[in-house]
């Protein structure tokens, strides 16, 4: 069916009291959007940070009395309504319209991710089956594409690999499809060792991988890992995953950005020697290098 769409120009103060006044007048989804084009490359743990120009989009379904439900906001909001716009969202199929978006994406020389709708562009390629989901990572966010990459440019022939903030899988799951033994995917996020498992059971990866939170991560030595997550994090876990590295193991982070490189280097100084800085759009990079002998 059609839906009726309000979009409400709010300030990051503000957003949360209009959220609540959208939830007493009856909408059925509210969501948070940047009006600014503004990054918010690294938020403390533990916080749902907003943008300075925050767009806040309610959905209301189409017989709703739209002329009511912009009296009550005017009347309840201090203030009164900040501007806003009412929209027809005429019925469509919604899973068509965002499939035609999402093509295959090749990483590398070998490697593409492809939607499980889509043929393949190489049949004989190393292609992964990977839709688009609500988060965790499908390959389009640039730090996701730095990794893939330098995963498709590794001999990982029978290596053990670490996908530390797994996400979605991904990393781990190409490097088992470019011939890793054995995976290991660590994440904080119940979701995320879900999806994890699903994506591996479609790529007939699921016997090469454990899943499983960080306390439960067994003692192993990798010969490969791969982090991307964010750079305080990352800092923090430097003597961790250290620890999980065998000597010569091949290490790349990302999530980070290009003012965040030497604080990150510096961190992880006592263990590797990362020498190779790649860069995507957007200031995103890619630490990579070895682990020291000792």
């Amino acid at each position: 069916m059609a839906w009726l769409q309000l979009k409400i120009d709010s300030s990051k103060a503000d957003a949360d009291r209009i959220e609540e006044a959208l939830e007493l007048v009856g909408a059925g989804a509210i969501m948070m959007e940047d009006a600014a084009d503004q990054p918010l490359f690294e938020p403390p743990l533990g916080t749902t940070p907003l943008w300075d120009a925050t767009r806040i989009v309610a959905l209301f379904t189409i017989d709703s009395d739209m002329d009511a439900i912009l009296e009550f906001l005017q009347d309840h909001l201090d203030g009164g309504l900040p501007s806003h716009k009412v929209e027809i969202l005429e019925d469509q199929v919604w899973e068509r319209a965002w499939m035609d978006h999402y093509h295959p994406m090749c990483f590398g020389e070998r490697l593409w991710i492809v939607p499980s709708w889509t043929p393949p562009p190489q049949p004989n390629a190393i292609n992964l089956l990977l839709d688009p989901g609500l988060a965790f990572g499908t390959g389009t966010h640039p730090t996701t594409a730095l990794c893939l990459e330098w995963l498709d440019g590794l001999d990982l022939q029978d290596k053990i690999v670490v996908d530390y903030g797994c996400g979605s899988g991904i990393l781990a799951i190409a490097a088992l499809l470019l011939g890793a033994k054995h995976a290991y995917c660590v994440d904080t996020d119940p979701q995320a060792l879900l999806a994890t498992k699903d994506n591996a059971a479609r790529n007939g990866v699921a016997d090469k991988m454990t899943v499983c939170f960080p306390h439960d991560m067994p003692a192993i030595k990798a010969q490969t890992l791969v982090a991307n997550i964010l750079a305080g994090p990352l800092a923090e876990l430097a003597p961790i995953l250290a620890d999980l590295c065998q000597a010569n193991a091949d290490l790349a982070l990302s999530g980070i950005i290009d003012s965040q490189v030497e604080d990150l280097r510096e961190a992880y100084q006592p263990w590797f020697v990362l020498d190779r800085l790649q860069t995507k759009e957007e200031n995103w990079c890619r630490l990579s290098g070895k682990r020291l002998a000792n």
